[in-house]
Order: structure tokens, then C-alpha cells, then sequence
């Protein structure tokens, strides 16, 4: 269609796929807002009035995108929005989305990074992307490392419920008492960085930094370890490092965020 066509075109059409967008910008702060909300609370996530808000919902119940609970008056979203959210998701590839991510982050910053994935006897390497200049180890796709001594491991021992990987500590520990103080402090410095940081423990001399990549319900699926050499004493190296493991923790959010996951600061 023309630039003259699309000016000619009735003013009602171009009204209605206004309507689309704004009716799907109601979905969005339905879905944003994270449970049952009052109508002042969908108009200002929306930017909308009230009145204009009330509208866009009336038609939104009706097609079943939005619900109202009689009681309160307040909308979330409804059983066609939450059918459409399932079906988009089990078109997902979350392994496909987070190995593409990857391979770009590795082209921008030249870091060598590994994919695991919690499996029956712990956290396994399922991908590698080697980096400039590449960092090889003996953990090769296939390998699976420890829990409590490495970077990929505290991603999933801080971020799954305990009772997940209780056996698996134990299988790591040889059936000896897990020390709970250790895990508890792995627990609470990972969650409170949002990343795990370790060096010299499995490798010497060799730095991973690990990050989660978390589905629609928050669990950890995969994790993505960079790797490097130990920390340089040259400010410009440190200033590339952390500009590196920043890229990190956001291209890791991002992937995140296309499987479902809610960022809540």
C-alpha cells in the first residue's frame, strides 16, 4: 500500500487497528500488573483514562481476553488470553532461544561460555561457544559439574527448591552430612547478585562467572558460565570484564524474559 492509499483509506480503519494496539496495550498491563487489579490500576498502567480503560475491558471480558470477578470488580486476565500465552509457549524453543543468544554474546565479547542443564546426576554441559581466545578445560559437553565448587552448580543449588537437588548434594557429598551453614551462604551471596562467581576451585587460575536462565515459573533451566583466565591486575582488562559479565547477566535476562520469566526488581 501507497503513502496516498494509506492517506486515503477511511478514517474508521485507521481507527480500528488503533483499537488493536490499544486493546492489546490493556492485555499488557493486565499481564505486567501480575494478579486481579481495580480499573485505576489498568487506566495508569495503560495510560489511559478510566472512562477509555472501562471500554477497551468491557470488550475484553466479552472475548474472553480479560475476566471481572463479580464480587470486588476487578480484572485479570481471562481464559482466552491464558490460552493464547500456553499455545505461543509451546511453541517456544528454550534451548534454540538461549544457544542463539549465546553464540551473539560470544561474538560481542570474544568470552568463552558453556550451557548446562540440570540433569539426573547434576548440573551437565550440554554446549559449548568458544571464545577469543578459546578456554579449553576438560569438561567437555556431556560433563557434569559439582554443586557446592562451581560457578554452573551454585545457579541451580541457589535458584531450585531444596528438596530438588537435597539428593544430588548428597550423591556429591558420598552420603556424608551436607555442611547446611555452606549452602545456605552460597544460597544468599548468589540470590542477592543475581549471577555466581568463582575461581580457582575446580581449575586453577581459571575465573567462571555463571548466570540462570529462568522459565515462565522461575526455575532455573539453563545456565550460561563464561569463562576466562584469572583476574588481570590491568584496569583496562578489569573495565572489559565488567562490561562482559554486565552483557552477561542482561543477555541472560533477556532470554529469560522471551520464555516468560517476570524480572522483579
Amino acid at each position: 500500500m501507497s503513502m496516498q492509499d494509506h492517506l486515503e483509506e477511511p478514517a474508521s480503519r485507521r481507527r480500528g487497528i488503533q483499537s488493536v494496539e490499544i486493546g492489546f496495550r490493556v492485555i499488557e498491563a493486565l499481564a505486567s500488573l501480575g494478579e486481579a487489579v481495580p480499573l485505576s490500576a489498568v487506566a495508569q498502567e495503560s495510560g489511559l483514562s478510566p472512562p477509555q480503560a472501562h471500554r477497551y475491558l468491557a470488550s475484553l471480558v466479552a472475548s474472553g481476553m480479560a475476566q471481572q470477578d463479580n464480587k470486588t470488580g476487578r480484572y485479570d486476565l481471562g481464559p482466552a488470553s491464558l490460552r493464547l500465552g500456553l499455545s505461543a509457549l509451546a511453541r517456544i524453543d528454550a534451548f534454540n532461544i538461549a544457544d542463539v543468544a549465546i553464540a551473539a554474546y560470544v561474538a560481542r565479547t570474544g568470552r568463552t561460555v558453556q550451557i548446562a542443564a540440570l540433569g539426573p546426576l547434576g548440573p551437565t554441559v550440554v554446549r559449548w561457544h568458544m571464545g577469543r581466545p578459546a578456554v579449553m578445560t576438560s569438561f567437555n559437553v556431556g560433563a557434569v559439574l559439582p554443586l557446592l565448587h562451581s560457578a554452573t552448580g551454585h545457579i541451580f543449588l541457589s535458584f531450585l527448591p531444596e528438596q530438588e537437588i537435597d539428593g544430588l548434594l548428597q550423591r556429591e557429598g558420598g552420603g556424608e552430612t551436607v555442611d547446611v551453614a555452606q549452602v545456605q551462604t552460597i544460597r544468599k551471596r548468589v540470590r542477592a547478585a543475581g549471577r555466581a562467581d568463582v575461581e580457582g576451585t575446580l581449575i586453577p587460575g581459571l575465573r567462571a562467572t555463571a548466570c540462570p536462565i529462568f522459565d515462565l515459573q522461575g526455575r532455573p533451566i539453563l545456565s550460561a558460565t563464561a569463562l576466562a583466565a584469572g583476574t588481570s591486575a590491568r584496569a583496562g582488562d578489569k573495565a572489559r570484564d565488567k562490561d562482559a559479565m554486565a552483557d552477561l547477566v542482561e543477555t541472560c535476562r533477556d532470554v529469560s524474559a522471551r520464555l516468560g520469566w517476570r524480572h522483579r526488581v
